[in-house]
């Protein structure tokens, strides 16, 4: 009756209560402090006026109102769908709508939206979120903490906050909250460890068909991990994985899902990332100290010294034959092949990053990235196999490919060159026609093509692998696949550029691989040697 009278004082002589009861009602309501009048406009004579407006909420809650007018619940009723709720199915009449920021509201939410959605309500109840709510935990979710509260919206609408882009968001607002995780004995890395997972990665960036967490755990029927019941128990994940992965854990268990790298990590992925952290920085270490004394070198030696050379090897001795057509053929399908592997890998991994937009902008509709990085690992494959047959086929090629086989010599002239490039040594060491230089390049190549070949493969037929292999080799995989990238783009990056680009002999670039012939001073030896220049004409001779 309060706030009747503060009306009632306000204009002399009306009192709403002598002819309407609603005034006890609103006392005990969210809306005591509101005054008749503010809601009840053009009241103030008597007999109201037959064009007095009727209250609406939206005059109060305007923001609230838009949200329902857009949503799904909003766009029934504008379709003329009588049943769909407006604001009084959900908070009741105005006079007793009770403030929706109290436990009895918290715990009346999935009641009342059972009034229209029952057979939803009945497994909310048995779940692990239900049964918390009718604990009266205060911070257990219900409908709306999903669903949202006024926007409520269509999963097939992106904007929902249970679309398949937003379940890890929507899930994170409790699973990723520290608070909650320590008071309730949450695990405290769910959230972190999928967003780092091939799922996670493939749903930030666009990817809609990717499973989420609702994929795994439910929707409203989410019971814990021990309850045979539940979808993440371990007899049932198998049947879980195998909706999207058939035959997935049928052979064998499979293993950890949510896993932290450095933490709960599976061994075979902590093994491998143990072995790629200590040999990437040591060979890349060893790339910068090699070129890094060398470029210095040789900067001063041709570009900086008052004796600078001021023209190209090739007008002092003749060209060298380096690169045959169809080798230069190959290179130019593994190149363009390796660039456009490097930008779609590392895409998937930093989606956010300006150089992945262009692939990962049509990922919602459709996956663009994927499909660019396999068509390029399918030339890979092919250059591949087109080298490997060249060999059986090419007599010439097969001469040529013999200089590649490493000898022992090639250790010491790697030694001498790393320890002359340092000024350790005084003298530079001969070093051979094919060094150590090209024979690095082209094993590394070998190497990487089979190995990135092989984890390519598995994660590609993912789904037989998960049918004949536990998920931590598939793991693994992924982790090797990673880590061989990095190191391999850093090797182009270091190595292979400053031989053929960087490096001052050759700037701004050897084009062996454009017309075969190398400009590079080499020590020459077998039938690949250039001839020797001719002799200088004797003095007198006509």
């Amino acid at each position: 009756m309060w706030a009747i009278a503060v009306w009632a004082a306000e204009k002399p002589g009306t009192d709403c209560s002598s002819c309407h009861d609603e005034g006890a009602k609103v006392s005990k309501s969210a809306h005591a402090s509101v005054g008749c009048a503010e809601c009840h406009l053009k009241r103030e004579e008597y007999p109201h006026p037959a064009d007095a407006p009727k209250p609406s909420c939206a005059a109060c809650h305007a923001q609230q109102a838009g949200e329902h007018a857009r949503s799904a619940h909003g766009q029934a009723l504008k379709k003329g769908n009588g049943a769909a709720p407006d604001c009084a199915v959900c908070h009741g009449k105005a006079h007793e709508t009770i403030a929706s920021k109290t436990a009895e509201f918290h715990r009346a939410v999935p009641d009342t939206c059972g009034m229209c959605h029952g057979e939803v309500l009945e497994k909310f109840k048995e779940s692990v979120h239900g049964r918390a709510v009718a604990r009266g935990i205060v911070d257990a979710p219900v409908c709306t903490d999903c669903h949202g509260e006024h926007n409520i919206l269509p999963p097939k609408d992106r904007a929902s906050l249970v679309s398949a882009g937003r379940v890890p968001e929507t899930c994170g607002r409790c699973h990723a909250d520290v608070r909650l995780a320590r008071r309730f004995g949450l695990p405290p890395d769910r959230i972190t460890s999928f967003e780092t997972s091939f799922h996670g990665l493939a749903l930030k960036s666009g990817l809609q068909t990717v499973a989420n967490c609702a994929s795994c755990h439910g929707y409203h029927d989410i019971l814990p991990s021990s309850n045979p019941k539940s979808m993440t128990h371990p007899n049932n994940l198998a049947k879980t994985c195998g909706s999207c992965h058939p035959g997935a854990g049928t052979r064998f268990a499979l293993g950890k899902i949510h896993w932290v790298e450095g933490e709960s990590e599976p061994w075979p992925v902590r093994l491998v990332r143990i072995f790629y952290l200590t040999m990437i920085p040591a060979t890349v270490g060893l790339f910068l100290l090699h070129h890094a004394g060398d470029f210095i070198r040789k900067l001063v030696r041709t570009r900086l010294s008052t004796k600078a050379m001021r023209v190209w090897p090739s007008s002092i001795h003749p060209l060298e034959i380096r690169m045959y057509p169809f080798e230069r053929v190959q290179h130019a399908l593994l190149a363009v092949s390796f660039i456009v592997l490097i930008w779609s890998g590392f895409a998937l991994k930093y989606p956010d990053q300006f150089w992945a937009k262009p692939l990962v902008l049509w990922e919602g509709q459709y996956p663009l990235r994927g499909v660019v990085h396999r068509v390029a690992a399918v030339v890979m494959i092919i250059a591949g196999v087109m080298h490997v047959v060249s060999l059986i086929v090419s007599k010439r090629l097969r001469e040529h490919w013999y200089h590649l086989f490493p000898k022992r010599s090639d250790i010491s002239e790697a030694t001498g060159m790393l320890l002359y490039n340092l000024g350790l040594r005084k003298h530079k060491p001969r070093v051979s026609s094919h060094s150590y230089v090209e024979k690095a390049e082209y094993w590394a190549v070998v190497w990487g093509t089979f190995i990135m070949g092989l984890t390519g493969l598995m994660l590609w037929a993912n789904n037989f692998t998960l049918r004949w292999l536990p998920k931590e080799w598939l793991d693994a995989a992924t982790a090797v696949h990673f880590y061989e990238a990095v190191l391999a783009g850093l090797s182009i990056l270091i190595w292979h550029f400053y031989t053929v680009i960087f490096d001052p002999e050759v700037y701004p670039t050897d084009p062996a691989w454009l017309n075969g012939y190398s400009v590079r001073q080499r020590h020459h030896t077998g039938h690949h040697a250039p001839p020797p220049p001719p002799p200088p004409a004797e003095a007198g001779a006509e």
